[in-house]
């Protein structure tokens, strides 16, 4: 789920600045900057349907973790998959992972790929401008709806779609919890059974970081403090200045072995 957190896929094209009178790219070969969950799973995806991929990160112990990660994925896909044919299942990961290369060095992969997508830290603006053709973005939207996916389209706003609504969400959770109304458990118990979502909030948070939640919040308080829904949480940030960021590091507002 691309935070699960943030469900868009911020991309650069070479062909930005093309004329509307060029023809759409077709997408073979996609780079992907950032090796976390979500690079990770875009590489993932990308590569199961039949494009090639080079993933890059800093150092190579986090493209290692990266690519762990995704042989587990792929292999609980795999199963589910191919639960009556165990070698084709296993066939599928190793051709998978086959087409994913890795590298510290974008400068130097990216001239050779047809698709850039940035999938850091959210302090970049790698978004759709006034100068990206309306070519490049019709073949965003084809290679999105080849990875199987449902692109949706959005204007430059903080948060796009799903994060404007689902970072207040959050946040209103912590609230709650912070006024003593009701426990976390109680609280992901309400919305999982109530509500249908397939985590609660404080779940939700910690698989996506409390690093980046605040990292959002703060932004978005800078922008417009005096809008209640973007106030800091004193839970929140106690638990980022100890460095409990949540499942990625083993502590968040839940404890992980």
């Amino acid at each position: 789920m691309a935070f699960v957190t943030r469900q868009f896929m911020r991309s650069v094209s070479s062909s930005s600045t093309a004329s509307a009178s060029a023809k759409k790219i077709i997408v073979k070969h996609v780079t992907v900057i950032g090796g976390g969950l979500m690079g990770a799973g875009i590489a993932q995806v990308a590569a199961a349907t039949g494009h090639t991929v080079v993933l890059v990160d800093q150092t190579e112990d986090i493209l290692a973790k990266s690519k762990k990660g995704i042989e587990e994925s792929l292999r609980k896909v795999a199963k589910k998959k191919f639960a009556e044919n165990l070698k084709a299942g296993d066939e599928f990961v190793e051709k998978t992972l086959s087409t994913i290369a890795t590298s510290t060095d974008a400068a130097s992969v990216v001239h050779s790929t047809d698709l850039v997508v940035e999938a850091i830290v959210e302090n970049l603006k790698v978004i759709k401008t006034p100068m990206t053709s309306q070519k490049t973005f019709e073949s965003l939207v084809d290679f999105s709806k080849a990875l199987g996916k449902h692109p949706v389209s959005c204007k430059d706003t903080p948060g796009f779609i799903v994060n404007r609504l689902l970072v207040p969400y959050l946040m209103e959770a912590i609230r709650l919890y912070e006024r003593g109304d009701a426990s976390k458990e109680d609280i992901d118990t309400a919305m999982k059974l109530g509500a249908g979502y397939p985590m609660g909030p404080f779940e939700l948070l910690d698989y996506v970081g409390l690093d980046t939640t605040k990292f959002i919040v703060d932004g978005w308080h800078e922008m417009d403090a005096e809008n209640p829904l973007h106030q800091p949480s004193p839970s929140l940030n106690k638990l980022v200045a100890e460095n409990k960021f949540g499942k990625k590091t083993g502590e968040g507002f839940y404890k992980y072995k």
